[in-house]
């Protein structure tokens, strides 16, 4: 028999919870299928965080942080930042999902990892961008950027296209760079 590795048995079941409370939320989210997913069991969940609650609070910290580590802001091109939002959001929809969920459902749980928004806030803040503050412009990018994926698809249908055409979705990103570099140029 193998000796048990926690640190790859916690990265699994948080890998797995990440997944299940990305798809449905913390009410509708199963410790058991969060288990059976990692390969594990339930005693093993709550061992390592707790309860659901706890676990959840952990896949929501750790959704942000990986998009923090992901797509660090870039204050020499807040633009292009933009853009690279956008396409994390489309690559890895769980951290927005999940982020979207924890609002919803648990409050407590939304308040992030404040670290993380510390250390984006003040790399923002060498942006000359008065009157504005940096958590101005860090609100404002991140809306524009995640704004696509909140909109309802009923929405995003109303003119006859296809939002999951590659063309459209190319031109909404460039226009989110051109609204930023506008934003930005308009707050100098």
């Amino acid at each position: 028999m193998s000796p048990r590795d926690a640190h790859a048995t916690k990265a699994r079941i948080l890998r797995a919870a990440t997944a299940e409370f990305a798809e449905h939320g913390y009410a509708g989210g199963r410790v058991d299928r969060i288990a059976r997913e990692a390969g594990t069991n339930v005693r093993m969940i709550y061992a390592y965080f707790s309860g659901k609650d706890g676990l959840f609070d952990a896949a929501v910290t750790s959704a942000v942080q990986s998009m923090a580590a992901a797509v660090p802001p870039r204050a020499d091109d807040l633009p292009a930042w933009a853009g690279e939002l956008f396409d994390y959001h489309r690559r890895e929809p769980s951290a927005l999902r999940i982020t979207m969920w924890a609002r919803l459902e648990r409050p407590e749980a939304a308040a992030e990892p404040m670290e993380s928004y510390v250390s984006k806030t003040t790399t923002v803040s060498s942006v000359d961008s008065a009157p504005l503050t940096a958590v101005d412009l860090l609100v404002f990018i991140y809306a524009i950027a995640q704004a696509w994926y909140l909109t309802p698809t009923g929405l995003l249908r109303a003119d006859g296209s296809d939002p999951a055409d590659p063309r459209r979705i190319a031109d909404h990103r460039a226009s989110i760079v051109t609204a930023v570099t506008r934003f930005v140029r308009a707050a100098d």
